[in-house]
């Protein structure tokens, strides 16, 4: 099993998620996070003042996913996260070594 955690433009998530669940992937979570990468952040002008915002919102989706699934997976995010900008985000794929449904003890893949 993978874990696919992927960095993404807050307004992209409705189109991650529609291409995700096209793929048969049933359950993501997703967290508002905040951070910056090569963008710096950016100048904001507020009230004749210009400051800087060291950090942007993001959002950040974590799917886990069986190995078959994890290149279609990542394939899926890139094209539904793409706008062909700078801070479009970033996908990290990480191995799971184990999981469990809680509520009917189901381990491994069929607890996904």
């Amino acid at each position: 099993m993978k874990l696919v955690m992927a960095v993404i433009k807050p307004f992209k998530l409705d189109e991650v998620r529609e291409a995700l669940t096209e793929l048969g992937v049933q359950g993501l979570t997703a967290s508002e996070v905040k951070g910056y990468g090569r963008q710096k952040g950016q100048t904001e002008i507020y009230r004749g003042a210009e400051y800087a915002v060291s950090f942007l919102p993001k959002v950040k989706v974590e799917v886990v996913v069986d190995d078959g699934q994890t290149d279609s997976v990542v394939e899926a995010i890139s094209k539904a996260a793409n706008t062909g900008r700078i801070g479009d985000g970033k996908i990290f794929v990480v191995d799971v070594q184990s999981a469990m449904r809680i509520r009917t003890g189901e381990t491994g893949v069929e607890a996904l």
